[in-house]
């Protein structure tokens, strides 16, 4: 295999997710803005090659100042969906382990790694604890979350395992996501604390990239039923098209009967 003849293979799955994460590390760290990331990831997901996805990251430095690589050509296992490699154990403690909003906002999320307990504190505003593409510390974490006259929302993948603690005086905590059980060897996020006129919140949503990737399966659904559509029109039209002369010859023959008469 030539180098030439690299930009014309066929890009997989895995290959669009590699460059997706550069992407959103790119967004976080601010070399990125909204509408240039928009532009980028949706043009991922459309790429059908190696060398159609080269140029989406080539003036994207990685973490450690390196240029980036256009694609890797090794072909890395797909994940099986199991969570053993994203619990990381050990003496890690997490990439932040408390945030604090006093008539203000805060936010984790997108990849970082969520401690064994992290504490966080909402007055009279607001925060979210993301965890769809994190890591975790432990295969149990908790999350103490005390909201006063503030809200707290914690999001969760599926999968995960959700125990929900906390106490609220006229304020709550939802407890819509217990229950669920969690899959095979996934982390479990307890959410303690405390809510007072305040509510702290528990959703379950799909990862970006796994919503993008349903966005892109409907969309491409769509198209196909569109081709197969006009397909099935244009195999029917030429019946069409003998039906419509066989009924004009009969008007013409009639015309010429009137006008022997």
């Amino acid at each position: 295999m030539t180098d030439d003849a690299a930009p014309d293979l066929r890009a997989s799955d895995a290959d669009r997710e590699r460059v997706a994460d550069i992407l959103r590390d790119a967004l976080a760290e601010g070399r990125l803005d909204m509408e240039e990331f928009g532009e980028r990831l949706d043009a991922t997901y459309k790429a059908r090659t190696y060398g159609e996805l080269a140029p989406i990251t080539r003036d994207l430095p990685t973490a450690q100042g390196a240029a980036v690589p256009a694609v890797s050509l090794s072909k890395d296992p797909e994940r099986d969906g199991n969570w053993t490699g994203r619990i990381i154990g050990g003496d890690d403690e997490g990439t932040s382990t408390w945030a604090v909003a006093v008539m203000s906002g805060f936010q984790r999320r997108g990849h970082w790694t969520a401690p064994r307990r992290f504490n966080c504190f909402a007055f009279w505003g607001g925060g979210e604890i993301d965890l769809r593409e994190a890591n975790f510390a432990d295969r149990e974490i908790v999350i103490n979350a005390v909201a006063v006259m503030g809200g707290i929302d914690v999001v969760v993948p599926p999968g995960v395992e959700v125990v929900v603690r906390g106490v609220g005086v006229m304020g709550g905590f939802d407890h819509r996501e217990e229950g669920v059980p969690g899959e095979p060897g996934a982390p479990r996020v307890i959410v303690t604390g405390f809510a007072f006129w305040g509510g702290v919140g528990v959703q379950r949503k799909l990862p970006r990239a796994e919503k993008q990737r349903l966005r892109e399966e409907r969309r491409r659904e769509k198209l196909e039923r569109k081709e197969q559509r006009r397909r099935e029109l244009g195999a029917s039209l030429p019946g069409l098209h003998d039906h419509l002369d066989l009924h004009g010859s009969r008007e013409e023959r009639g015309t010429r009967r009137r006008d022997d008469r």
